[in-house]
Formats: structure tokens, sequence, C-alpha cells
């Protein structure tokens, strides 16, 4: 019988062997950034919007990560129909989109850019991550090196998402993100790709924090009542919101480029 959770685990504790340093150099991104006063742009597409919404808001997460999820691209619960699949597919193929999702942002330099694209093909990511080089920031990006690869680049530069970042973290999913071969069927079942993606975020995340904590500079974090009481937790959640607005208001555009 084939182990999905066996054969997960393996591929995330190879990650944490051979993308240590990549790791190591987004925390470092991520926690310059926040202390900075700026903040930490995360987006993706389709499925990549798991990680992005893990990094932020959540327990045990703090502000100054700054999520972008276009429901066009990330709302697949229809399928088919209004709102469906096939759409979203295409939406995150078209060229020029990410340059009208960056005009509502002031892209400053305290500011950094954390993108998830599992191939790193389609021209929303590619293009957000040129945007963002363009303004001046450091890009970090979550990929698959073997899907990536493994096809040729569509997109009209000729490149892929990982040509465009500064610090670049292989996902380590296989050609097709499904890791299970089940008898009977003649290809393969149980993608890996959120799952290492996800542990990857919570890496960063800790490691974001150890550097905050020892600047003096850490947010506050979102923490359950059952952990430190309702009265603390109350607190933690009102001032984690109210820094994250902050930092929203002045990263928004405005007609004259002021916050």
């Amino acid at each position: 019988m084939s182990s999905w959770i066996r054969t997960a685990v393996g591929i995330v504790e190879q990650i944490a062997e051979s993308q240590a340093g990549a790791v190591e150099a987004a925390a470092q991104i991520a926690a310059r950034s926040i202390a900075d006063d700026g903040v930490v742009y995360t987006f993706g597409t389709g499925h990549s919007r798991m990680p992005v919404e893990e990094i932020f808001p959540r327990y045990g997460s703090y502000p100054g990560f700054q999520p972008l999820v276009e429901l066009s691209m990330t709302f697949h619960t229809q399928v088919v129909g209004a709102n469906g699949q096939r759409q979203a597919m295409f939406i995150e193929r078209v060229e020029g989109l990410a340059d009208q999702i960056l005009a509502n942002f002031r892209l400053r330099p305290s500011d950094s850019m954390f993108i998830f694209s599992v191939s790193g093909l389609n021209a929303v990511p590619i293009e957000m991550a040129m945007g963002a080089k363009k303004a001046g920031l450091p890009v970090i990006a979550a990929t698959s090196l073997q899907e990536t690869n493994a096809a040729e680049p569509r997109h009209p530069s000729g490149s892929r998402l990982a040509d465009h970042a500064d610090v670049v973290i292989d996902l380590g999913s296989p050609v097709g993100d499904a890791i299970c071969h089940v008898s009977g069927l003649d290809v393969p079942v149980g993608p890996v790709s959120t799952f290492t993606a996800i542990a990857v975020v919570n890496e960063i995340k800790v490691r974001v924090a150890e550097l905050l904590a020892e600047r003096g500079a850490m947010p506050p974090v979102i923490t359950s009542s059952r952990l430190v009481g309702a009265d603390r937790s109350n607190e933690l959640f009102e001032g984690a919101y109210l820094e994250f607005a902050r930092r929203s208001a002045a990263a928004l555009r405005t007609a004259d480029g002021a916050p």
C-alpha cells in the first residue's frame, strides 16, 4: 500500500536539509522588511493561495506579511459554471494583469515580495516578480524546480518565476505533483506541493519571529484564549489587526502616491 504521509514527510525532511540556506535567506529578507516598517507581500494563484493564507492571519502568526489573493484566480469551489476552474486557469496566464494588481500598492525600498507558484510558468506570478524587481524589491520564489524545468517557458520573455527571484526555495514536488502510485491506475494521486509549501512558510515564520524578537521589533502574535486567557487573547487579536491595518494603509497607493 502506498503511504502518502510517509512519502510527503520524507520530502519535507529533504527540504529541511537542502533548502536550509534559501529558507534562512528568505527569513532575513522578511525580517528586515518587517523591522523596517515595511511589508512582505505574499502572492500565489490557484492552490498556491494556501501558503499565502497560512502565513497570516491565523493563530501563531503576526502582521508584517501582506497577503495578496485575487479571487478570480483562486476560487475553485464551484469548479464549473460561473467562477469555474477553466476561467481561473485562463486568468492566471493573462499577461499584464500583474501590473494592474501592483498598481494598487506603493512598492517601497523597505518592502519585499514572496511568490508561490509550483510550476513557475504562468504569466501572473512571473510578472508579479518582474514588477517587484523593477520597483527594487527583493523577490523570494517558492516553486518546484523539477516541475518548472520539465516544460518550456510559455511567457513571452522566455523566463520562469525562478529567473526573477533573489532567493529560490525548491518545494521538492515531482513533475505532476502527485506522489503515490496505486495498483490499477496508470496515473499517480496525492499531490504534495501544498504540504511542502506550508512547511516552508511555517519554518520561515518561526525564523522571522526569532530575528524580530532579537531586534525588539516583534509585532503582536494572534494567540488562542486557551493559551493566554480571553483578555490577553483579545488584546493580541486587536493589536495584530490594528498593526496589520496600519501597515496596509501605508502600503496602499493613492492619487498622489502618498499613503
